[in-house]
Order: C-alpha cells, then structure tokens, then sequence
C-alpha cells in the first residue's frame, strides 16, 4: 500500500527486453537504499514494483508481460524521470489516500493553463474508467494523490480537472508534462469495491 504522497524523482537508467516482459532500472534518487531490500514494493510513477536487485543508489525490477499491457512502462525510455515512494508502514502519515499501485487506465493531459499561483490541468480518459472519478474525489495520477475539482463526461470520455500547487510540480513530474501527454489512472479504491458490490448485487436480481 502507499499514500500517493511522492517522496522523491528518479530517472531510468536501463529498460531491457525479458521474455514477454522487460528488466527496468531506476536510479533511485534522493531515497534511502540503505533502507531498501531485495522484495521490497515501490510505486514508480504509480505502478508498484518489486526490487529484484540493489546497487549503489540503483534498483531494477522485473516487469510482467501483464504489467506491461496494463501501463506505459514500455514507452519508457532511458534518462525519464518517474516519481517514487516506498511502501507505507506502520506510523507513516497518510497524507494523501490509500492507494493500491494497482493502475485502472492512462490518461492524457487535454489541457493546461497557469491560475494565479497554482497551474490548471485538464485530464480525458476513457468513460468506462472515468465514471469512477468524483468532483472532490481521491484519484492519483502518475502515483501522486490529487483530488478532482470538477468532472464532466463527453461522449465516449471523461473530463476531470484538478489545480496543482507549485509544491506539487516541484517535486513530482507533472511539472513536465505538456498536453497530449499520457499520465497513469489510479481510482479510488472505495469506489473499485462499490461497483464490485453493485454488480453482484444486480446478478442476483436479474437471476
């Protein structure tokens, strides 16, 4: 489990072709790898890992066919900056919202514009996905924990808008993005597990 709350960037330094899956290496950045161990879970941009192996300040970690079809690590080139933070533990402030590293989807950033001290972004994705994002909900992008300003739908999409602090863009990389970009979908966890329920319970009506 982790907050959504980013602890530090790191880079990739190695993206190999395994079987069906690929071998990622992340310089870790500014984390503590004293404190990091082989099988140990860190979400990179959102999607958690598994340490497979530690040197000096870099991790690699072996990435599943499955994984690979359910997020943009394949896209991935060397020197991308990605967001990092280690699994919660007991005592560790929940910042942000519980969130699994478990990613629904991808979304693209429609729109971006500067508000005062603060910048506007506009995401679209999928409908299917964006039904479960709510006006002042919990969603993480790209492993960061942001809550939705307003959510409109549009044919066959999903609008959702949030306002990021000049906090946030510093220590994350959604300062880079430029619209256009792809960003991974997160939903909130409650809302996966209510329309689980939903859905039994509309089978056992309809039986």
């Amino acid at each position: 489990m982790f907050t959504g709350i980013v602890e530090t960037t790191g880079r990739v330094c190695l993206s190999q072709p395994s079987g069906d899956g690929l071998r990622l290496g992340i310089d870790l950045g500014g984390l503590d790898t004293s404190a990091i161990h082989t099988g140990d879970s860190i979400a990179v941009n959102g999607v958690c890992l598994t340490v497979t192996t530690i040197e000096d300040d870099a991790g690699s970690f072996d990435v599943s066919g499955e994984t690979l079809d359910r997020t943009l690590i394949g896209e991935w080139a060397p020197d991308r900056r990605v967001n990092l933070e280690p699994a919660l533990t007991l005592g560790k402030p929940l910042g942000g919202h519980l969130v699994s590293g478990h990613v629904d989807g991808s979304a693209y950033l429609d729109e971006l514009r500067p508000d005062s001290d603060s910048t506007w972004m506009r995401f679209r994705l999928p409908r299917a996905l964006g039904r479960f994002i709510a006006v002042k909900g919990s969603v993480t992008v790209d492993g960061v924990s942001l809550t939705s300003n307003d959510v409109t739908d549009d044919g066959d999409d999903t609008l959702f808008e949030l306002t990021l602090v000049p906090h946030t863009l510093a220590v994350t990389t959604l300062g880079d993005l430029l619209p256009g970009d792809r960003v991974h979908i997160e939903v909130d966890m409650m809302a996966r597990y209510l329309e689980r329920l939903l859905a039994s319970e509309r089978g056992r009506e309809a039986k």
